[in-house]
């Protein structure tokens, strides 16, 4: 097996710095969007878009996004997620993968590199 092969599990996400966020009483976090860009001017100034997109997320989402802080890994966040939610969030493994994945693609987060 090639040594260079890394394991998901053990990669360990962070939240994008450019984007702020906060959450609410109930832990449901909102991410903000500044939206920057040539078309995303034209957007605002023709369509009347807003400059800043407000994401909320639900409360498996909240919890997970208030768990990246650049120290725990995937496998330790689902642990975490398990221990919060038991068996209202099974399969844990497959689904936290499934959304730390599409975060990533939307460049919410980010990784931070393994010692």
């Amino acid at each position: 097996m090639s040594k260079n092969k890394k394991n998901f599990m053990d990669f360990i996400p962070v939240c994008n710095p450019e984007y702020t966020w906060d959450a609410d009483k109930k832990g449901i976090v909102t991410v903000h969007v500044v939206n920057k860009g040539f078309y995303n001017w034209i957007a605002q100034k023709i369509f009347k878009k807003p400059r800043i997109s407000h994401i909320a997320l639900d409360k498996y989402g909240s919890f997970v996004w208030q768990q990246m802080d650049g120290k725990r890994n995937v496998y330790e966040i689902s642990k975490l997620v398990s221990e919060r939610f038991g068996k209202d969030a099974e399969p844990v493994v497959e689904r936290l993968v499934k959304y730390i994945q599409i975060l990533y693609q939307n460049k919410f987060i980010g990784y931070v590199k393994q010692k």
